[in-house]
């Protein structure tokens, strides 16, 4: 049997995005009554929504051309499926506190203590609880994240992509605009904004998908990010 763990935030109206990105907005485009012309319904039922919204809504990754300038073009329907379609482990860095910074060390410890080993294009997820702790807070935007070094320490282990329960890879204002620029000098990407990894922590491997939407140009997308377990 097959165990599979959503990895997804919900995606509605009003949700938390990241500062200064467009908020989400659902509206009916049309409904089943003005389809079957029925103009005295007590109600409306939704035949098809309207969704606006940025590509780096909720659960998404990112694409190369959102790191930096000079990797334009390497947009996300460029990127091979096997980025997102990997093996995965899940750390414990639950002991990590708003805005605290992620070494190498911190997770070299975690690996240690989970007795795992980061294989070359695995899938690497960073428990923090921030979701948990912090989603719908003041506190959302000031989550812990890897550091510069911790960020070229995961690169230099060959690995397909990190993930965070965090707005952001690195912490804000502090290490995080020099994440991106590593992972595009590096070639390995990241997800944002999962949840559910404290269901992950001591499970040992799994298979992870986290597909993107095919959009032409695209500097990042949102995705239903899974782990998947065999028993």
């Amino acid at each position: 049997m097959l165990d599979i763990i959503d990895l997804s935030q919900e995606i509605f109206a009003g949700m938390p995005v990241f500062p200064g990105l467009p908020q989400v907005e659902i509206s009916m485009h049309v409904s089943h009554e003005q389809w079957d012309g029925i103009t005295d319904s007590d109600f409306v039922s939704p035949a098809v929504h309207r969704l606006e919204m940025c590509e780096h809504t909720g659960t998404h990754v990112d694409a190369f051309n959102h790191m930096a300038g000079q990797y334009r073009g390497r947009s996300i329907e460029t990127m091979p499926l096997t980025m997102f379609y990997t093996e995965g482990i899940c750390l414990d860095l639950s002991n990590k506190s708003f805005r605290e910074l992620i070494e190498p060390s911190d997770l070299d410890h975690a690996l240690s203590e989970a007795g795992l080993v980061i294989k070359q294009g695995d899938t690497v997820l960073l428990y923090t609880n921030h979701y948990r702790r912090a989603f719908g807070t003041d506190d959302w935007d000031h989550g812990p994240g890897i550091s510069v070094a911790a960020a070229r320490w995961l690169g230099q282990q060959g690995i397909a992509a990190f993930g965070v329960e965090t707005v952001s890879p690195g912490v804000r204002h502090v290490s995080n605009k020099e994440v991106h620029h590593i992972c595009g000098e590096l070639g390995f990407t990241h997800y944002e904004n999962l949840i559910n990894l404290h269901l992950l922590i001591g499970r040992g491997r799994f298979r992870f998908i986290g597909l993107p939407l095919k959009i032409r140009g695209g500097t990042g997308s949102p995705v239903r990010a899974i782990a998947v377990f065999e028993n």
